[in-house]
């Protein structure tokens, strides 16, 4: 019975502590979305005025944002 209690107390414990990181997760997602927002306006600029190479290292580190 000790057994079944301290599990259940440990389960509604630890959900709960993760359901707070959700909020800073979230946060961690918009500030990558709009660092590669920046980088693909700043690409497409580049593509634009003819810097192609600049334009493609630009639009991989965009990309790269997601990878990790």
């Amino acid at each position: 019975m000790k057994k079944i209690i301290l599990t259940l107390c440990l389960v509604l414990f630890v959900s709960s502590a993760y359901a707070g990181s959700c909020p800073m997760l979230a946060k961690n997602i918009d500030e990558k979305i709009k660092k590669a927002q920046e980088l693909k306006d700043q690409g497409m600029a580049a593509h634009n005025n003819g810097d192609h190479a600049k334009s493609e290292k630009l639009l991989k580190e965009a990309l790269a944002l997601f990878k990790s």
